[in-house]
């Protein structure tokens, strides 16, 4: 949609990034595994619906927003193997032969995949957003890599809408965004120990008044293999620093 809360250009480099993900894999996956941080239940819960449907969980926008589109096939064979995985890990879980794509997924993934053309499972957050658990949750879905299936965490790693063009928040954000930076690109126990503790970091409070938008990234970390994650992009909208990470380990 057109920006009219400052700059036209504002989400600009962050469309560019997310239309440059596809070219940069090593290949197409075979399945899209979304964790969204618009999905909290009391288990971690995958969508088993074959056929999803767009959920328009966002109030005030636009006319033409809640008439997008985005027909990505689900696949319910991978939303049971997810729930198996994790419940073999000793986590709750659980699986919903309804639940649609809402706008943490498709937002994101009609700009990354416009033709829709690959499957998608999703996966809720546990509503305790306990990031050790998420960790492990991302430790117990890591097979599904050798597997083709492409796991995405789906967030943001600043989200204080009340926070957007104040005077502070630029420090405060790129303070917080350096902390998280350096944890993602430590060695994986490092790593891991450092996210179970993100609330110690410079501004965390105010970089997330409320963590569900940057427990995606656990489960991404978890799955990440040994290997340091690594920064990939980063910009500053609204005077605020966000960055996205990869996990190749």
């Amino acid at each position: 949609m057109d920006w009219t809360l400052g700059p036209a250009d504002t989400w600009h480099a962050t469309q560019h990034f997310l239309e440059s993900v596809a070219s940069v894999l090593p290949a197409q996956p075979k399945a899209l595994l979304v964790i969204s941080g618009h999905w909290e239940e009391s288990a971690f819960t995958t969508s088993t619906a074959s056929a999803p449907q767009l959920i328009y969980d966002y109030s005030g926008f636009p006319a033409h927003t809640y008439q997008l589109t985005w027909p990505a096939l689900g696949d319910p064979a991978l939303g049971v193997r997810v729930a198996e995985l994790l419940r073999n890990a000793g986590l709750p879980s659980a699986t919903d032969p309804t639940r649609g794509y809402d706008h943490g997924v498709f937002v994101a993934l009609k700009v990354v995949f416009p033709q829709a053309e690959i499957p998608v499972v999703t996966l809720s957050l546990d509503h305790s957003l306990d990031p050790a658990m998420h960790i492990a949750a991302g430790r117990a879905l890591a097979p599904l890599r050798d597997e083709g299936v492409l796991i995405i965490g789906s967030g943001m790693s600043f989200h204080n809408l009340r926070g957007y063009s104040r005077p502070e928040t630029p420090d405060r954000a790129r303070a917080f965004d350096a902390w998280l930076t350096s944890a993602v690109e430590s060695p994986a126990a490092e790593r891991e120990a450092l996210l179970s503790k993100w609330r110690e970091a410079p501004f965390a409070a105010y970089a997330h008044p409320r963590e569900e938008h940057l427990i995606p990234l656990m489960v991404a970390a978890g799955a990440g293999g040994e290997a340091p994650g690594k920064r990939i992009f980063s910009g500053e909208p609204m005077g605020a620093r966000i960055s996205a990470y990869r996990f190749d380990g």
